[in-house]
Order: C-alpha cells, then structure tokens, then sequence
C-alpha cells in the first residue's frame, strides 16, 4: 500500500503538450497540441523516484505515459524530463530509467495489482526477476523494454479499450504451436484495456530491414567498387534464399491463423466496396499529389477489375506486414507486432482480409528496401537498374516461397496488383506529407506496375 500522496500531474499539462508532439509515437504529427487532460493517475511503485502510471487524453487522443516523479533526476535521464510538478518534484519519461524498470518483473512474477493495474503472467509462465532492463532504442508506434536476456515488454503508447489484436493473434499462434512467433509472457492492462504485452526476448535475432538493407548496400558497393556490372544473384549478400524462406514462413502463419480463428469470404458486394475504398484513398489524394495523375486511370482499372472477381476467402492476417517487422533468428523468420495498420481505427484493424493484403505489403517493402538507399541522389541508371533487379528478384523469391505452404499469391493477379497499387497509393501520400525525397519510390512502382502488368 503506498503513502505517496498522487502527484498532482494536472500540473504537467503545459509541459506536456510541449513534449508529446516531440515523440515518436504521437499521433498528430507537426500539429500543436490543443490540450491536455488527465483521465488516471496511480502510483505503482512509491519512494524517491516514484514510478507512476498516467492515462492522458490529448485532443481527442488516448495515451500511456509511466513517471519517474522525484526530488532530482540522474544526469543521464535528463534528455527524458517532461516538466516540474507544483509540488517541485520533477517528472521524466520513466521508460528509459533503468532502475525503475527494473522493478517491473517482480510485478508480474507476483501477479502484482500494484497501481490497480493487473500485472499478469501466461498460464505456466514463470518470470524470472532480478533482470537488468534496457530500452529498445530504434524508433516505432510503442515503447519496447528488454529484461535480461529473458522477455521483451511493450508498453502501447495509444491504448484503446476491448480486445487487444496483437495479444489475441499471438495466444492463437501460440496454441496452434507456430514456430514463427516469440511465446507470450504476460500481459499488463487496467480494467478493460491492455496497455502492455511481453513475450520471450529472441537474442539472437537481427531484424528483417536491416538484414534486407545490407544486402541491397553490398550490392551496390560492389558494383561501384569493381566497377562491373554484378547481378543480384551474383553478389556475395544475395538475399534472395532469405526471402524464400521468409515467404514460407509467412504463409505458415496464416495458415496457423486460419486454423485457429477459421476463415471466411466476401461475396460480390463486398468485393465491390473494397474497390470502392480503394477509388476513394485514390480520389483524396489526386489534388494533393499532382504526380498520380498520369496514372489515374490505370489505377482505376485495376481497382475496378476486383468488382468481376468471384468471392475470396478473408481471415486474420498480420495486417501491417513488411521487412520491419520480421525478425530473423537462427531457428528461421519469425514475425513481430501484430497490433495491424497503426494509423487505422481498431474496428478497422480487426477486420479479417484476404491474406493477400499480408503478401503485398512485404512486396511493398522489398522495393522499398532496394530504393531508399538512392533516395535524394540524382539519377543513376545503372544503381537504379541493380537497385530493380533486386527488388525483382527478392519479390520473386518471397511468392516462390509462399507457394511451397499456399497457395501461389501469383495465381490471384488481378487481385494482388489491386491491393499492391492501393498499398503504393498509401505510401505516395505518406511520402509527400512526411519524406518528399523518397515520394519516387511507391511513384516508380505505380508507373512499373502499371506498365507491365
């Protein structure tokens, strides 16, 4: 039972909406916040500093904040200081405080309901304490802790309340005995809503991006520095036997999904509305990007063609698939962060889809991960060419793996161009707003896509 008086984080509501637009994980990105409001304070550990969970409503916008709330802050979490409470104290974002996290394990290996929160463990599930915590650095959505060598703690910065989809996709991978996904741990959530998940920490595992991206850099280089033109398949970082086995695995998941949770599908009506979602992100964005507009009606044949094809099957897929987040460890491919499309509603995001949304979204990020790298540069035929080829190969490859376990994505075309194109429509917009140098990246794969097929 703690004695600390609730720290009057009202107080904060001024600093706050300073700092919240500065994180990664804000949600109204280069819009100023109108005002803050606080929806629950509790302290989970009390002393000096106290840890304390905070729910805040920003404009509209539900968000999760742990405090470290103390007399002085340590000289290395300085950088992490929101503001001073008008008690004196000072508040700092308590994720990258070490020490206090610390403390987190011993909550969940006792089933703690510190802070009136519930701090539960996995059936079966021992949790080991006395682990050293550290943050995951690389910027994402939520905030990610690693304890020891053992388990992996996300904090969801937006919490929403109802069913979590990232924790119920993994206990039903879980159960049906997938090999692709890290075993869930315990879970963190206060009434209704889940504000954090752990799962077994894969230590050896180096993430799909990175591994993908290294591959395309050596390509490169070696072309630049031996001054001959070397195919993808001929350069030493090839990554096209990865991206076949990353393909298999993918498609070893939905097929566990579609097992555990079943599938469905939509009939004629629904494959027009979906077409019609489609036309509609395309129509909000034609004035905005003056650049699709050599494109448009290419774009809308292949999202009218969907409305002839006959019903497809629709069940729970991953929902916002690319090189980001998949993992490679010794075992093989595993997948991460199955929370689907961040920016979407949550209604939205627990909608069952054609598992080829899944498919042509990796397709999306193997040419995004043969371009980015030339990004801003001026154009060079020759990168761009080897650059292509890589993406070819690659996308190639990841089909040729999916067929191995499904069936070819390649043997619905009509249907994956379609939902290829919506995808590359999403990031046109996404670039103009936020990276306008890397806009030609989904532009060159709209004009080759549309070009070819």
């Amino acid at each position: 039972m703690t004695t600390r008086p609730l720290p009057a984080v009202d107080s904060l509501s001024a600093d706050l909406a300073t700092w919240l637009p500065e994180q990664r994980w804000f949600a109204a990105k280069g819009r100023a916040v109108g005002g803050v409001r606080v929806e629950r304070v509790a302290v989970v550990i009390d002393g000096d500093p106290a840890l304390v969970h905070v729910l805040l409503d920003a404009d509209g916008e539900r968000y999760q904040l742990l405090l470290g709330v103390g007399a002085e802050v340590p000289e290395h979490l300085r950088g992490s200081v929101i503001g001073r409470l008008d008690d004196g104290s000072r508040a700092y974002d308590a994720a990258h405080d070490a020490e206090l996290m610390s403390r987190l394990p011993e909550l969940f290996a006792a089933h703690s309901q510190a802070g009136g929160l519930d701090w539960q463990p996995e059936p079966g599930v021992r949790i080991p304490i006395g682990q050293r915590a550290r943050p995951i650095g690389v910027e994402q959505s939520n905030t990610s802790i690693v304890f020891g060598e053992h388990f992996i703690l996300k904090l969801y910065r937006r919490p929403a309340p109802g069913r979590n989809r990232d924790v119920d996709l993994h206990r039903a991978l879980a159960r049906a005995g997938s090999g692709q996904v890290a075993e869930p741990v315990a879970v963190l959530s206060n009434e209704n809503t889940v504000l954090g998940f752990a799962q077994r920490f894969l230590g050896d595992a180096a993430e799909g991006w990175a591994t993908a991206t290294a591959s395309v850099r050596g390509l490169l280089a070696e072309a630049d520095v031996t001054g001959v033109e070397v195919s993808a398949g001929e350069a030493g970082g090839d990554f096209a036997g990865e991206a076949h086995r990353l393909g298999a695995a993918v498609a070893h998941v939905h097929a566990d999904l579609a097992t555990a949770l079943g599938t469905g599908s939509v009939d004629a009506a629904a494959m027009a509305d979906g077409a019609d979602e489609m036309h509609g992100r395309l129509d909000a964005l034609l004035t905005e990007v003056p650049e699709l507009a050599a494109h448009e009606a290419t774009l809308r044949a292949a999202f009218d063609a969907v409305r002839d094809l006959p019903a497809t099957r629709v069940q729970h897929t991953h929902g916002d698939l690319h090189l980001g987040q998949v993992l490679r460890t010794t075992a093989g491919w595993v997948l991460i962060d199955f929370e689907g499309e961040p920016d979407a509603p949550v209604t939205e995001r627990g909608r069952t889809r054609s598992p080829l949304r899944d498919v042509a979204g990796m397709l999306r990020s193997f040419d995004y991960a043969a371009l980015h790298l030339l990004a801003g540069e001026d154009p060079d035929e020759q990168r761009l060419a080897r650059a292509a080829q890589w993406a070819d190969r690659n996308r190639a490859a990841f089909c040729d793996g999916y067929a191995t376990v499904g069936q070819d994505p390649r043997a619905e075309s009509a249907l994956l161009r379609a939902f290829e194109l919506d995808k590359a429509v999403y990031e046109v917009g996404y670039e103009h707003r936020n990276r306008p140098d890397w806009l030609p990246i989904p532009l060159a794969a709209i004009n080759r896509v549309t070009a070819t097929r």
